[in-house]
């Protein structure tokens, strides 16, 4: 029975979520045809090698015409200059999406190249690896992880629900978030988290006193997740930064409350405060993993790799 939700789906840029997309929505038989372009001949190239895509195209152009979805995964920062490009390209009825960790930059940048007739609903999977490039893709990525819809206003409704029906179909559980929101919630979850662990990794490697043999072989699972955490995208990372600035200092700000808080008690060697503190941040573990968003397992499930 077919499953087919858009005869045609173009991807530009070809990294992690392109990849896995295009395997996802190959292995649900969500698409008739699906049409890549990356700006690197190296990863053109490489898509056409490992079959990626159905059709890869040379220019942004070529892949976005006759699209009835064009799927925006380039950095953040590169998302306006790309849609002026492609925006006179697009046929009436199209769906302009992305997949950009940072919503309201995103909208600023995309809506004014947004013609008359094209629809224009931003997404976010939250899902990735600290792997990018288009080799790393795989089809479950999706399986059971959020993709936050973030219509802008005057998205059409039809629009957003065939949007949601590929993302579902994909595995991705679906929800909808106003644009601000978005970028709140996710400076707390992701944005904040991982400048944390750039900076830890950052302070192992300026510790002279500690030398780079005994951060590597002592590494214990705290500074591991760190380290993997870190090893992500340095482009896409920085583009997140500097487009979600205000949400970031304000958890940024909370955060370093927080620490100064943490180091009194350490100081002044109280317990209690410590003590209640782990156990309240324990507990949203615990949700987590009911949720279904992490494993119980010993090392987070992720074996010795």
């Amino acid at each position: 029975m077919s499953s087919v939700v858009y005869n045609r789906v173009a991807l530009i840029g070809l990294g992690l979520i392109a990849s896995s997309m295009y395997w996802a929505m190959k292995r649900g038989g969500l698409v008739g045809e699906v049409t890549g372009y990356a700006r690197s001949d190296e990863t053109r190239e490489t898509a056409r090698r490992i079959g990626l895509c159905d059709r890869v195209c040379d220019t942004a152009l070529e892949a976005v015409e006759d699209a009835d979805l064009v799927v925006l995964c380039v950095p953040v920062g590169a998302m306006g200059k790309v849609m002026e490009e492609i925006g006179p390209a697009l046929k009436p009825g199209a769906t302009v999406s992305d997949v950009g960790s940072v919503k309201r930059h995103v909208i600023e940048a995309v809506s004014p190249h947004i013609a008359e007739g094209v629809h224009f609903v931003p997404a976010h999977p939250l899902a990735g690896t600290e792997h990018s490039g288009p080799e790393s893709g795989f089809a479950e990525l999706f399986d059971n992880r959020w993709n936050l819809l973030v219509p802008v206003e005057g998205s059409d409704p039809a629009a957003v629900a065939r949007l949601r029906q590929l993302w579902e179909g994909m595995g991705a559980n679906v929800d909808e978030m106003e644009a601000d929101h978005h970028d709140l919630v996710l400076a707390v979850t992701s944005h904040a988290p991982h400048l944390i662990a750039y900076t830890m990794v950052g302070v192992a490697d300026d510790l002279r006193r500690v030398t780079d043999s005994e951060v590597i072989k002592y590494s214990a699972a705290g500074f591991r997740d760190f380290t993997r955490i870190a090893a992500s995208d340095p482009t896409m990372w920085r583009d997140v930064f500097l487009t979600n600035k205000d949400a970031t200092l304000e958890i940024l700000g909370r955060f370093t409350e927080e620490l100064f808080a943490l180091q009194r008690a350490i100081r002044t060697g109280d317990g209690e405060h410590l003590h209640d503190y782990f156990t309240r941040t324990r507990a949203i573990r615990r949700g987590i993993i009911e949720a279904g968003q992490d494993t119980a397992a010993p090392d987070f499930g992720r074996g010795q790799s």
